[in-house]
């Protein structure tokens, strides 16, 4: 009930409603309803400083009756920005090999 209640209000908000849909899982903290996206339309269900996935919340957490209940708003992108960002790491200053490689350099 939570999960179909979760996937009309989304739907009411975003410009594709066919590419919206909310998973359930049961987890040991209580239920999760996973709620994915377009890509387009995720600013709008997150809203400005968060207002609006703050308000999916607040109505799913009422319409729970005391259940433990949590929204997540799922980035399809996530994935694909995992596999091509640059994991290399750098050191914060230039080597100074006196110093050590580490460290700060001489002034």
């Amino acid at each position: 009930m939570l999960a179909e209640a979760l996937e009309h209000l989304v739907r009411g908000i975003v410009d594709s409603p066919d590419d919206v849909s909310v998973r359930s899982r049961d987890g040991r903290r209580g239920q999760t309803l996973e709620v994915r996206v377009h890509p387009d339309d995720l600013g709008r269900v997150i809203g400005r400083s968060g207002r609006t996935a703050k308000a999916l919340r607040t109505v799913v957490s009422a319409l729970a009756s005391g259940e433990n209940v949590r929204v997540d708003v799922v980035d399809t992108d996530r994935r694909a920005d995992a596999n091509t960002r640059d994991t290399r790491i750098t050191p914060p200053f230039p080597r100074t090999e006196e110093r050590g490689p580490w460290s700060l350099p001489a002034r």
